[in-house]
């Protein structure tokens, strides 16, 4: 595991003096390598606090360019970064945030080809997408690669997080949360429908917590587990799901 520095020490001290996370539990998320797929609604939040948090490699996988109507709710961007890649931005962010870590742009989007390439060196996934068919591929090379992903979604005001480990025992897959791909045009995107940009912070930031908590060990994960929220009420629900086979 890799040491703190006394700037270290310093910067995460209010990590280090609570008894479950302490100086070994710092030390486990400068060793992490997580990696981001998307630095828009949710992978900003997700980005940031694990920037903040100390997690030492972050690599964010994304192809799109900062525009203007992202501003609401992608808070790692800036109106003078409208026109130049998600990622450059989120890495020229993320560095601002921590200088310390080391941030890992990947300006491509993700397929079945390129999947193993670019997650394999990572501990942990955060899905960040807002497409079901990326879901898909995304958790099933998650599965084949035996790396914990972390996955979210968010709509108008509602939003809905778990956590994949299917290689460990009987944990369920995505397909037995979603059996089937929805099909193409029945759920409408952001631009459709709309969404509350605050939503994504609050889903993303819960998103963060949990790899936290992987990377860490403490607590409980949401393997299993379907954490609902519902904004307008101010409501969480949990919903169980298992293995089918």
């Amino acid at each position: 595991m890799s040491q703190l520095d006394s700037s270290e020490i310093e910067r995460y001290a209010r990590h280090i003096i609570l008894p479950e996370i302490g100086g070994i539990g710092q030390q486990k998320l400068k060793s992490a390598k997580v990696v981001i797929l998307g630095a828009g609604g949710l992978g900003s939040p997700v980005a940031a606090y694990l920037a903040a948090a100390g997690i030492g490699q972050i690599g964010i996988i994304d192809d799109d360019v900062v525009s203007l109507s992202n501003l609401q709710r992608q808070i790692i961007h800036d109106t003078a970064k409208i026109g130049i890649p998600k990622t450059e931005s989120a890495k020229t962010s993320l560095e601002r945030i921590n200088p310390e870590i080391e941030i890992t742009a990947h300006n491509i989007r993700l397929s079945d080809e390129n999947a193993d390439d670019l997650l394999s060196s990572y501990d942990i996934i955060v899905d960040g997408s807002d497409s079901f068919s990326t879901r898909y591929i995304l958790a099933d090379h998650a599965e084949q690669l035996k790396i914990p992903m972390v996955m979210a979604a968010v709509g108008r005001f509602d939003g809905s997080l778990t956590v994949f480990k299917p290689y460990i025992n009987t944990n369920p897959r995505i397909r037995d949360l979603y059996p089937e791909e929805p099909p193409e045009g029945l759920l409408p995107s952001c631009a459709e429908a709309g969404i509350i940009g605050a939503l994504t912070g609050v889903i993303g930031t819960l998103q963060a917590m949990e790899v936290i908590k992987l990377v860490t060990g403490i607590g409980e994960p949401l393997v299993g587990r379907l954490l609902l929220y519902d904004a307008l009420r101010t409501r969480f629900d949990e919903i169980e799901y298992r293995r089918m086979e």
